[in-house]
């Protein structure tokens, strides 16, 4: 079966010529529809270059991204962005809540854009609210909420259209320890329901409760393991 991702001799290159950065240097790796992954690596690793890829947020320099099929590596910004709206829900480290709506308000928007009929997204967003533990939150703003509830609010916003990959880039980043493992525990939740979840950290902690490992050093893939429960080694 065609991996949901797939990346093959994937390079980004800034300043070409004598100075030149290798953010990502000849990377190849597949993951399949399913999988809970975390992309790990240090600051400058390459790793936010790969999300960025990954993402669809940037192109390579050379090399190619397959995404549920299709090849993305040379599309134009317009058809990246009708990608990223049909196959991606992204979770960032700030929540970017709108202070003024409420946690409902705030999910629903994106499909407002999309163009979703009003009862649709009603629908979209409650039963988003209460796959994250907040439906006795869904009138509340985000001043009224903790920062793990508007950060379940916002994956709430991800996962709200239904997208088949789900990428959190440090979705923990901004939180304390319990609101930190409230939220990774929504994030296996998504995954044991069938959702593909991406999770790029530099924290070895959080890389320890996803079912496999991916490890950037230098724009390289360094490693690329199933965690320690299993013992087992993954091949692309």
């Amino acid at each position: 079966m065609e991996p949901l991702i797939r990346v093959r001799d994937l390079c980004k290159v800034y300043n070409p010529g004598e100075n030149e950065v290798r953010a990502l240097d000849h990377v190849d790796l597949s993951i399949d529809k399913g999988e809970l992954v975390g992309i790990i690596g240090h600051s400058g690793s390459g790793k936010s270059t790969l999300m960025n890829m990954l993402g669809c947020l940037d192109v390579p320099t050379s090399g190619n991204y397959y995404l549920n099929g299709k090849d993305v590596s040379n599309m134009t910004d317009d058809e990246l962005s009708d990608v990223r709206n049909v196959e991606i829900g992204f979770i960032f480290q700030g929540f970017n809540l709108i202070p003024n709506l409420t946690a409902k308000e705030n999910v629903e928007l994106p499909l407002i854009y999309r163009g979703v009929s009003k009862k649709e997204r009603e629908d979209l967003a409650v039963e988003s609210l209460k796959a994250v533990g907040l439906e006795h939150r869904m009138d509340h703003k985000p001043s009224e909420m903790s920062g793990g509830q508007q950060q379940r609010v916002a994956i709430a916003r991800a996962i709200a259209a239904r997208p088949p990959v789900i990428l959190a880039d440090e979705p923990t980043g901004n939180l304390d320890s319990r609101s930190t493992q409230e939220i990774m525990e929504v994030l296996k939740e998504l995954h044991r329901s069938g959702r593909t979840v991406i999770l790029i950290t530099h924290d070895d902690e959080i890389a320890a409760q996803v079912n496999r490992v991916i490890r950037i050093k230098d724009g390289k893939v360094e490693a690329d393991f199933m965690n320690k429960q299993t013992g087992e080694k993954y091949n692309a």
